[in-house]
Protein backbone atom coordinates (compact mmCIF):
# COMPACT_ATOMS: atom_id res chain seq x y z
CA UNK A 1 0.00 0.00 0.00
CA UNK A 2 2.86 2.35 0.80
CA UNK A 3 4.14 2.14 -2.78
CA UNK A 4 0.78 3.33 -4.12
CA UNK A 5 0.83 6.35 -1.81
CA UNK A 6 4.42 7.13 -2.80
CA UNK A 7 3.56 6.86 -6.48
CA UNK A 8 0.55 9.16 -6.09
CA UNK A 9 2.59 11.62 -4.06
CA UNK A 10 5.39 11.60 -6.63
CA UNK A 11 2.90 12.06 -9.46
CA UNK A 12 1.26 15.01 -7.68
CA UNK A 13 4.65 16.57 -7.00
CA UNK A 14 5.62 16.21 -10.67
CA UNK A 15 2.35 17.83 -11.79
CA UNK A 16 2.87 20.69 -9.34
CA UNK A 17 6.38 21.27 -10.71
CA UNK A 18 4.96 21.17 -14.24
CA UNK A 19 2.37 23.83 -13.39
CA UNK A 20 4.94 26.01 -11.60
CA UNK A 21 7.23 25.88 -14.65
CA UNK A 22 4.29 26.84 -16.86
CA UNK A 23 3.35 29.79 -14.63
CA UNK A 24 6.91 31.14 -14.71
CA UNK A 25 7.11 30.80 -18.48
CA UNK A 26 3.67 32.34 -18.93
CA UNK A 27 4.66 35.37 -16.83
CA UNK A 28 7.84 35.76 -18.87
CA UNK A 29 5.85 35.51 -22.11
CA UNK A 30 3.32 38.11 -20.95
CA UNK A 31 6.15 40.49 -19.99
CA UNK A 32 7.70 40.13 -23.46
CA UNK A 33 4.30 40.71 -25.08
CA UNK A 34 3.76 43.83 -23.00
CA UNK A 35 7.22 45.08 -23.96
CA UNK A 36 6.40 44.59 -27.66
CA UNK A 37 3.07 46.38 -27.23
CA UNK A 38 4.72 49.37 -25.56
CA UNK A 39 7.37 49.62 -28.26
CA UNK A 40 4.71 49.37 -30.96
CA UNK A 41 2.60 52.01 -29.21
CA UNK A 42 5.58 54.37 -29.29
CA UNK A 43 6.26 53.61 -32.97
CA UNK A 44 9.56 51.96 -32.08
CA UNK A 45 10.91 48.79 -33.70
CA UNK A 46 10.11 45.55 -31.91
CA UNK A 47 10.61 41.85 -32.40
CA UNK A 48 8.60 38.81 -31.35
CA UNK A 49 11.53 36.36 -31.17
CA UNK A 50 11.72 36.33 -27.35
CA UNK A 51 7.95 35.86 -27.12
CA UNK A 52 8.05 32.91 -29.49
CA UNK A 53 11.09 31.34 -27.84
CA UNK A 54 9.17 31.23 -24.55
CA UNK A 55 6.02 30.11 -26.39
CA UNK A 56 7.97 27.18 -27.84
CA UNK A 57 9.13 26.25 -24.34
CA UNK A 58 5.54 26.41 -23.09
CA UNK A 59 4.30 24.24 -25.95
CA UNK A 60 7.07 21.71 -25.33
CA UNK A 61 6.03 21.58 -21.67
CA UNK A 62 2.37 21.25 -22.72
CA UNK A 63 3.22 18.24 -24.88
CA UNK A 64 4.29 16.42 -21.71
CA UNK A 65 1.27 17.04 -19.57
CA UNK A 66 -1.46 19.13 -18.13
CA UNK A 67 -0.67 22.71 -19.13
CA UNK A 68 -2.20 24.48 -22.15
CA UNK A 69 -0.43 25.41 -25.36
CA UNK A 70 0.01 28.97 -26.59
CA UNK A 71 0.02 30.42 -30.09
CA UNK A 72 3.13 31.83 -31.67
CA UNK A 73 2.95 35.61 -32.04
CA UNK A 74 3.61 37.63 -35.20
CA UNK A 75 4.49 41.30 -35.46
CA UNK A 76 1.19 41.77 -37.25
CA UNK A 77 -0.70 40.33 -34.29
CA UNK A 78 0.93 42.89 -31.99
CA UNK A 79 0.22 45.72 -34.42
CA UNK A 80 -3.41 44.63 -34.80
CA UNK A 81 -3.83 44.46 -31.02
CA UNK A 82 -2.42 47.98 -30.64
CA UNK A 83 -4.70 49.28 -33.42
CA UNK A 84 -7.80 47.75 -31.87
CA UNK A 85 -7.09 48.60 -28.25
CA UNK A 86 -5.42 51.99 -28.61
CA UNK A 87 -6.56 53.17 -32.04
CA UNK A 88 -2.99 53.49 -33.29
Amino acid sequence: MSNVHEAISQHSKKQHQHIQSFLKLEAKREAYIEEAIQLCLNSLPFEVNKINQVTTEINHLASKGIVPTRKLVTKEMVQEFVRRKYGK
